[in-house]
């Protein structure tokens, strides 16, 4: 059983590379002219990928597999100033190049669009963008030559005071986005409406796979045992040819168990990991801490110390 660690975006030990730089609306409508605000957008977006592939040649240096690209990436693109800039053109060969990465050095990359993706929102509005969202992230990736193997991973949204009525709405969304968006997506449960069963239950009549979060699991659960979930979740993703993946946070402190702590539990990471070890299913963790790459170091060297023989730095076989 292979288990792989990777991590979100941002990292902590290269310096003067962040991939999630950007610029405000109001700024950059200081800048005069519509051609020399793309240009402004361009150069960011440039520099946001080229900060990437460093990411990605630290990562392979390191030997981490496994990386969520920001979604940051190309700043204001779906705003409706600019909606007739073609930005996958513009960056093709920096998009190609963060791609071709990632296929020669056989990685796992995704995207997480933020909180305000909601296929479920019954508010028209909303979902055009949602949808418009769903869309940019699908170039990217695309533009990238990364296949449907690359997911897109969303939570299912709010109850709306009516659960079976917004679980039903994002299923019907769902249904009818196009083919190339929809077989990338990937369900995870929240820590505020959906627990992990009722994601499951909802993954499987979808058929779409599901990311299991386990803080967000320790938060809103209805007692369910993680041991009767997992094959099922296994199950889930059994026609992607993909190991199961996994978010792993802990939490900040007893007073704010829905924030994400620093770096991570290890003894909370053993401690599902003794769960899951009969089901012999590889599988892949996503760190979701604020201290990003660093969390990752932290909790290799703290599974080192609890006897756990690591492959580099975020693999090891259980």
């Amino acid at each position: 059983m292979k288990v792989r660690l990777g991590f979100v975006a941002m990292t902590l030990r290269l310096e003067n590379c962040s991939p999630s730089k950007t610029i405000t609306l109001k700024n950059l409508e200081k800048i005069s002219g519509y051609e020399h605000r793309i240009g402004r957008l361009t150069a960011i977006a440039k520099e946001n990928l080229e900060n990437t592939l460093r990411i990605l040649r630290a990562n392979q240096y390191d030997r981490i597999q496994v990386y969520r690209f920001t979604s940051k990436l190309i700043p204001l693109c779906t705003h409706p100033q600019f909606r007739t800039w073609n930005y996958c053109e513009v960056l093709s060969r920096e998009l190609k190049a963060v791609g071709d990465f990632v296929k020669e050095h056989k990685m796992r990359v995704s995207m997480h669009p933020d909180h305000f993706t909601l296929l479920n929102s019954p508010n028209p509005d909303v979902l055009q963008a949602s949808i418009l969202d769903l869309e940019y992230h699908t170039n990217v990736l695309e533009a990238m030559g990364l296949d449907s193997d690359t997911k897109i991973v969303l939570h299912v949204g709010g109850k709306y005071n009516q659960r079976v009525e917004a679980l039903e709405r994002f299923k019907s969304q769902f249904l009818h986005l196009p083919e190339r968006i929809k077989s990338r997506i990937t369900v995870e449960n929240d820590d505020r409406s959906f627990t992990a069963a009722e994601v499951l239950k909802f993954c499987k009549d979808i058929k779409a796979p599901m990311v299991f979060d386990l803080h967000h699991h320790q938060v809103l659960h209805q007692g369910e045992d993680v041991s009767d979930l997992w094959p099922e979740i296994c199950a889930t993703w059994e026609n992607t040819g993909l190991p199961p993946k996994v978010h792993l946070s802990s939490p900040r402190d007893d007073q704010n168990p829905r924030y994400h702590a620093d770096f991570i539990d290890a003894d909370a990471a053993v401690d599902f990991l003794n769960i899951i070890r009969p089901f012999d299913k590889d599988i892949d963790f996503m760190i979701e801490a604020k201290q990003k790459d660093m969390a990752l170091i932290r909790l290799s060297q703290d599974l080192k110390a609890r006897g756990f023989t690591m492959n580099g730095l975020a693999e090891f076989i259980l």
